[in-house]
């Protein structure tokens, strides 16, 4: 007999199976069935792990070459400045030009960069200075590569996929930063550092090829003024109006600048854990976390309360930092460095989802390059910060007050700025762009 709260037109609801449970949280591909995107996302995932092997070679080999982690910290510092000015412009005339001629454009110098790190290596010069000027330069193609790249992906894709999009894109980063440094441990190991810029100059020719192969990306509308200093200045004067927008700028600068501790690893790789395949493992392990996060995400795109969210995930990677900073086992600071990945990426999801949906086309390229500074100019000026603290009060200290600094740091700024808790996908407007003088 049928039950006489049931409908006899209505089906009885089923509890979700498995399959169906499973497919909610594994990471969302639709955007991969955009060809364009496709070939953008696979080029930037593989030239990232020949990047990332080079982001490893470079501070091992300062460090081989003074024994000082002052030295590395200062790298931090040498790519910081062509971060600001060059990400800040970058972003500026991403929003008056083609975007796709400009991003084969600052790809190109990233990658003749890299090629006179090859040089350097394969000519013994063993430059401190030359190393130096080098990373400058790949800082600056980086810089303006970075936010092209960011910029395009709204105008590929509809609005609903750009989060599932950006969680593939970090993913595929963390890979990057994953195999990379793994990479680069064995390598560094057995061949030595000439291999692992070889290895970065073959792989970057993929992104190269896909960002070829993009289609023309326009500035939509009338383009009016010349991408200078005035055209970056709007951008700022947007950006204080948009309490959100601003504040998760903040409190990325909290994350990185104040508890990333990646200038230590080589020193305490040596010091602690054991030398060389030791330093793959350290520099791997925030990636390690971060993709097991980004494999397992279908839950981010259901999230609303973005901001309480991004404050959690901070939060949990502070502390998880500090707490592997007292490991005296790599393999348990690995694993509390993975769990701060997996919250990383979980932040760094939220915050480039609410810029590349919450701001004007318009103003997307100069947002995207405030973006790139902070997201990578915050970890450099953790470098700088951990190792001038190791130089003055050792390594353990710097690298477990910076986590504990930025759990607190940043639930104190989230509390200081209320609008960003307030963060609601459901209900989120934005002011719109001001118009130009």
């Amino acid at each position: 007999m049928q039950n006489a709260t049931e409908s006899p037109d209505e089906p009885v609801k089923q509890p979700p199976s498995r399959g169906g449970r499973l497919k909610r949280i594994a990471i969302d591909t639709r955007p991969l069935s955009h060809p364009a995107y496709r070939r953008l996302w696979l080029g930037q995932g593989v030239s990232f792990v020949g990047f990332q092997v080079t982001a490893v070679a470079v501070p091992v080999q300062v460090y081989d070459m003074t024994r000082s982690s002052f030295w590395v910290g200062v790298l931090g510092l040498v790519n910081l400045v062509p971060l600001i000015v060059f990400g800040l412009w970058g972003g500026a005339v991403a929003d008056h030009m083609d975007r796709r001629r400009l991003l084969f454009a600052s790809s190109c110098v990233t990658w003749l960069s890299t090629l006179l790190l090859l040089g350097q290596a394969l000519l013994g010069l063993n430059s401190l200075w030359l190393i130096m000027a080098v990373v400058a330069v790949q800082s600056t193609g980086f810089a303006v590569s970075s936010p092209t790249r960011s910029a395009i992906i709204p105008r590929l894709l509809d609005r609903e996929l750009v989060p599932a999009a950006n969680t593939l894109n970090f993913t595929a980063s963390q890979v990057g930063m994953l195999a990379g440094p793994l990479f680069a441990g064995v390598i560094l190991a057995t061949y030595g550092y000439s291999a692992a810029y070889a290895l970065d100059a073959v792989l970057f020719t993929v992104g190269l090829y896909a960002a070829l192969r993009l289609p023309p990306v326009p500035p939509l509308g009338d383009v009016t003024g010349t991408p200078g200093l005035r055209s970056v200045f709007e951008g700022f004067r947007y950006l204080a109006t948009q309490p959100v927008l601003l504040m998760s700028f903040v409190v990325d600068i909290i994350a990185m600048g104040v508890a990333m501790p990646r200038a230590l690893f080589p020193e305490l790789a040596d010091t602690r854990f054991g030398g060389d395949q030791a330093v793959g493992w350290l520099f791997g392990s925030i990636a390690i976390g971060a993709v097991l996060g980004g494999l397992s995400s279908g839950w981010i795109g259901r999230v609303r309360r973005q901001g309480v969210a991004l404050v959690a995930a901070i939060v949990v990677w502070g502390l998880a930092v500090a707490a592997a900073g007292l490991a005296h086992s790599l393999w348990l600071a690995v694993v509390l460095l993975a769990v701060g990945g997996a919250a990383d990426l979980v932040s760094a999801v939220f915050r480039q989802t609410m810029l590349q949906t919450y701001a004007p086309d318009e103003m997307r390229g100069r947002l995207q390059g405030v973006f790139t500074v902070v997201v990578a100019g915050g970890p450099r000026l953790g470098d700088l910060r951990a190792g001038a603290t190791a130089a003055v009060a050792g390594a353990t200290v710097s690298w477990v007050g910076g986590g504990l600094a930025c759990a607190v740091l940043v639930i104190v700024a989230a509390l200081a700025v209320p609008a960003l808790l307030r963060y609601d996908t459901r209900t989120a407007t934005a002011n719109p762009a001001p118009a130009a003088d």
